[in-house]
């Protein structure tokens, strides 16, 4: 590929990252400019974190970095050196699905997908900093994640029984326990 000038364009050469990713040391070589999103799906095979709008608006790409909600297609890989990366694939206990990832599926709280692992890991970033959180702070830390499928309801439902579970409270009449 040719510039205006007329030179050619060099593939930025590539440099390993080492980093935690869901618990267990990585090292995988990356270029400079590769996003978080592209190593994660391409590189490693991690394909729960999904390629949405590439702007950072639809939260289809959350991960969890270092505890905290991030969009990965904003993030350069190589400002994960060092840090901790969690994806969809990482909120497994062992053999069992995480709390949430459970009450999702049982309560409808994912219809087509695309957008769950975002908001599964944005609702358990919610969930470790406020574990009681109220239907208003749920819709507050979800309003970055879009869902074109389930209007939100089952979604709020789903963390507010986890919620009551985390409680020790009984599930609400109608929903799984």
């Amino acid at each position: 590929m040719n510039d205006a000038a007329g030179s050619v364009l060099q593939e930025a050469p590539e440099q390993p990252l080492l980093f935690m990713l869901n618990g267990e040391q990585q090292r995988v070589w990356v270029s400079a400019r590769n996003t978080l999103t592209e190593v994660l799906r391409e590189r490693l095979g991690l394909t729960g974190t999904k390629h949405g709008c590439e702007l950072g608006e639809c939260g289809a790409c959350t991960v969890l970095l270092d505890g905290n909600p991030v969009l990965s297609c904003l993030l350069l890989a190589v400002e994960c050196e060092g840090r901790s990366v969690e994806t969809v694939e990482g909120m497994m206990q062992g053999a069992k699905l995480h709390p949430l990832q459970s009450a999702f599926a049982e309560l409808g709280g994912t219809q087509c997908g695309y957008c769950t692992s975002g908001v599964l890991l944005t609702a358990k970033a919610l969930l470790e900093r406020q574990p009681a959180a109220t239907r208003g702070q749920i819709r507050e830390a979800l309003s970055g994640n879009l869902c074109r499928c389930t209007g939100y309801q089952q979604i709020f439902e789903s963390v507010e029984e986890v919620i009551r579970h985390m409680q020790g409270k009984p599930a609400e009449p109608g929903s799984a326990s």
